[in-house]
C-alpha cells in the first residue's frame, strides 16, 4: 500500500489536475485543501477524481454541530474517501459529521502542525491537547486523527493499532520547513505508527514530482 498522500496545493483545477496526473501510479491518495476548493468548490474535485485514486477533502470543518452535518452531507454526494474537522469542535460536532458522512473516512486535526510550542503558549493550548483531544475525536467516532510527526508515537501508544494516524509537515532530510514548525522525515513518522504521510511542496515544487515521490516511497521501505 502507498501511505503517500500528496497535497494539491494548487490555485485551479487545471494545475492541480496537472500535478497530479504526474503523479498517479507514484502516490496512493489526492488532497484537496482549502485554497483550491474555496475558489472552485465540487469542480475542483471531478478532475481529480477521473484519475482513479482516494480523494482527502481537507476542509477542517469547525462549526456548530448542526452546519456541520450540513456542510458534511454536502461533501458525501462529491464521493471523497476522506474528510477533516477540527478536534476542538468537541464530540457533538464530531458526531453530527459522522452521522452525515456513513461512508467517508472522518479524520479529526488536533493541534496544526504550524503552531509551535510558543504559539500554543499564547493561545493557551495545554500540553497534552493533542492527546486530549484524539481520545475524544475518536470516542465519538472519528475514523482516525490528524498530527504532527512528533507526536505519532505517543498517540499510537494511546489510541492502539486500529485509528488512522495522518501526518502532515512531513520533510524529507535536508528539505525546508517553510510554515510548518513541528516537523520530521517520512522514516521518523512511518516508523512510530502513521497511516498515512501528507506531502505537499516536497512534491510540488520538485523538478520532477514523480522522481519525488518514488524517493519518498523508497525511504518507507
Amino acid at each position: 500500500m502507498n501511505r503517500i498522500c500528496a497535497a494539491l496545493d494548487l490555485p485551479d483545477p487545471r494545475s492541480a489536475a496537472e500535478l497530479a496526473a504526474k503523479l498517479v501510479g507514484h502516490v496512493g491518495v489526492f488532497k484537496i485543501g482549502l485554497e483550491l476548493f474555496v475558489a472552485h468548490g465540487p469542480a475542483a474535485v471531478e478532475p481529480i477524481r477521473k484519475l482513479g485514486l482516494p480523494i482527502f477533502l481537507d476542509l477542517k470543518l469547525h462549526d456548530i454541530p448542526q452546519t456541520v452535518e450540513s456542510a458534511a452531507r454536502g461533501v458525501a454526494k462529491l464521493g471523497v474517501q476522506y474528510l477533516t474537522v477540527h478536534a476542538s469542535g468537541g464530540a457533538e460536532m464530531i458526531r453530527a459529521a459522522r452521522r452525515a458522512l456513513p461512508q467517508t473516512r472522518l479524520l479529526a486535526v488536533t493541534v496544526l502542525t504550524s503552531l509551535g510550542e510558543d504559539e500554543q503558549r499564547e493561545l493557551g493550548i495545554p500540553p497534552d491537547a493533542v492527546l486530549r483531544l484524539a481520545r475524544l475525536a475518536v470516542a465519538a467516532g472519528a475514523d482516525g486523527i490528524v498530527c504532527a510527526p512528533t507526536e505519532v508515537a505517543a498517540l499510537r501508544a494511546a489510541l492502539g493499532p486500529a485509528p488512522l494516524i495522518v501526518v502532515p509537515g512531513v520533510r524529507p532530510a535536508g528539505s525546508a520547513k517553510g510554515d510548518q514548525r513541528r516537523t520530521g522525515t517520512p522514516r521518523q513518522a512511518i516508523d512510530a505508527g502513521a497511516s498515512m504521510l501528507v506531502v505537499g511542496r516536497p512534491l510540488r515544487d520538485a523538478p520532477d514530482p514523480a522522481a519525488a515521490a518514488d524517493s519518498i516511497a523508497a525511504e518507507l521501505r
